[in-house]
């Protein structure tokens, strides 16, 4: 490491010098170039007080102790020019030392450069090419530290299964050999960002007890061609001597995508493409590799090279996917070691609160409410804190710069509570859980419901009834303003549209257009896209739709209408505290109806 350093300071070191010598030059210091004829009128109006000639050269000194230069092969008009001016002048023989110095310098300085340069290339890496090698060299990392085994690894049981049978195959690869098996060379992580791609591949190694060599895809390619590939080789060279282990490449896509065609947009000899190959035979070629298992992850193996999916390659695909209710509570029950939480915190209610949320967004979670409960000197994390975290985490934190007028306010307190009425008395809605006015990110209102279980599908009646609800604030306000009302509806607007187009053109939920699916077809590289239906049957989509629409908005201003008591003083109650919980508000429109 003290090599790399040192480089630098030569470097350094060689770009003075040289820029030293390139602002030296010693006829031109301190002196001013002329042309002969300008050295003569400067002489005619007796600014040169002396002169020296040596050869073709002449050199003036001014009144003014400066110095002229200039070059004159005929020196006639010159001289009678001094000597009409009783200017002393002496001529000398031209001299070479000044000459040789230049000679000297332009031969020597390249020669001393070459000699710095090679002395840190030396120091740099261990001879003439350590500074190549070290370039050539592969960016993975030994990890020696901190053991990872599966007990740290949660919610992903299936994939800790098809993990399992690896650490088996590293601790005794004989025992399946016996019967002509062969060891998986690759394994292939696909999931989502944070659900603990990474942390699963280190549990394997930690299990097993191999080492565990871990890099970035994006670390193999260069500008150069032929150093991803060089360093692939580095890699599996260092891989062989540790035996029997693990090679982690993270992001895998970045050199593993599709080579040629006109997606790819290049030939056959770029140098992601030259890594990639590169891979290929390290990973089934000639060489032996034997104990050596290559877990790679992505979340696009969509766009990853069939050379790459092959058997003999990447044999085996673990999915990794985003844990449901009960992965989350394992997760975060891991994340809570070494937490201290007050006698309020229920992680199966936390776990309800966060569906889509993976791993690593549930750490962060619970991190914040730490940060938070230290900040207020707590003893213990409350589940306040775990609720402000979430609240932050999905929404972000409180705009408390936001400065709303009286009316806006009461505006917005409707808003929300149409949206929570709607909520409490539609059966098919998640139950309602928190509802506030505080603004968080781009909304200045909330309203949050929790999810009784994760949902794999949905019902007719329960995309409906989410219709319905988004439809909630927009009616309270025209309950309140009339025609009147604000732009405050617009996402809700946004989203119920969405959910009503899939139901009519991809779910088939509609009476009148009939149990198909309506979408776009493409027609390959080079032909427009198009819709696979007709004009006429596009105005059907558009009438149902907004049939679909008008017929929550109805049920909804009905609802509305008649529980206008229990609105306003759901609003009043909001104006008040900003914020309600689901006992507050059970307080004011009483016990949920349950389906």
């Amino acid at each position: 490491m003290r090599g790399k350093p040192m480089f630098f300071v030569w470097l350094l070191i060689l770009g003075a010098v040289l820029a030293a010598f390139l602002m030296m030059d010693p006829s031109r210091s301190q002196t001013e170039e002329v042309s002969i004829s300008e050295f003569i009128n400067r002489v005619e109006s007796g600014d040169v007080t002396s002169v020296t000639i040596s050869g073709d050269h002449v050199r003036g000194t001014t009144a003014s102790h400066g110095t002229l230069t200039t070059y004159a092969t005929d020196r006639t008009e010159l001289t009678r020019a001094l000597r009409e001016k009783h200017v002393a002048y002496r001529e000398e023989p031209p001299s070479q030392s000044g000459n040789m110095l230049m000679l000297a310098l332009k031969l020597g300085l390249p020669i001393l450069l070459l000699v710095i340069l090679f002395r840190a290339m030396k120091n740099a890496g261990g001879g003439g090419g350590g500074m190549l090698k070290q370039v050539m060299s592969s960016k993975a990392t030994l990890h020696t530290e901190g053991k990872v085994t599966f007990n740290d690894v949660a919610g992903v049981e299936e994939a800790k299964e098809e993990c399992k049978d690896l650490v088996d195959f590293l601790k005794d690869p004989a025992k399946f050999m016996k019967l002509g098996g062969k060891v998986p060379k690759g394994v292939l992580l696909l999931g989502e960002s944070g659900c603990g791609k990474t942390l699963l591949a280190r549990a394997v190694a930690g299990e097993a007890g191999v080492p565990f060599f871990s890099a970035d895809a994006s670390s193999f390619v260069e500008m150069f061609v032929g150093v991803g590939a060089a360093r692939v080789r580095d890699l599996f060279e260092n891989a062989r001597k540790k035996k029997p282990c693990i090679i982690f490449i993270d992001e895998i896509d970045a050199v593993g995508k599709s080579r040629g065609g006109i997606a790819s947009g290049s030939g056959g000899h770029d140098e992601r493409e030259q890594t990639l190959n590169q891979l290929l035979i390290e990973m089934d070629g000639f060489s032996g590799n034997e104990g050596i298992i290559v877990m790679g992850a992505t979340n696009r193996p969509e766009v990853l090279d069939k050379a790459l999916l092959r058997p003999g390659r990447f044999n085996r695909h673990v999915v990794v996917p985003k844990p449901d209710i009960k992965g989350r509570i394992e997760i975060l029950k891991v994340h809570a070691r070494g937490k201290p939480f007050g006698a309020d915190v229920d992680l199966s209610v936390i776990a309800r609160g966060t569906p889509g949320m993976t791993g690593a967004d549930l750490e962060n979670l619970l991190n914040e409410a730490a940060l938070r409960a230290s900040k207020l000197n707590k003893a213990a994390i409350g589940m306040d804190d775990i609720e402000y975290a979430r609240y932050k985490v999905l929404m972000g934190p409180e705009r408390k710069g936001v400065v709303l007028t009286d009316e806006e306010k009461k505006v917005i307190a409707y808003h929300e509570s149409g949206h929570t009425l709607v909520g409490w008395f539609t059966p098919a809605c998640d139950p309602v859980n928190h509802v506030t006015i505080i603004s968080r990110g781009q909304s200045l209102g909330t309203t949050w419901s929790l999810p009784l279980q994760d949902r794999k599908l949905s019902k007719r009646s329960e995309l409906m009834a989410e219709i319905k609800m988004l439809y909630g604030g927009r009616v309270a306000e025209e309950i309140i303003l009339g025609n009147d009302f604000t732009t405050g509806a617009s996402n809700d607007l946004m989203r119920l549209t969405y959910i009503a187009k899939r139901m009519v053109t991809d779910f088939g939920m509609s009476e009148s257009l009939g149990q198909r699916t309506f979408g776009e077809k493409s027609g390959g590289w080079f032909e427009q896209s198009q819709n696979d239906f007709s004009d006429e049957t596009a105005a059907a989509i558009d009438d149902e739709i907004k049939s679909l629409t008008a017929k929550c908005y109805d049920a909804v201003k009905q609802l509305l209408t008649e529980k206008r008591e229990l609105l306003d003083r759901l609003a009043a109650e909001l104006m008040v505290k900003e914020s309600l919980g689901a006992l507050e508000i059970e307080a004011i429109l009483g016990p949920r109806p349950l389906t």
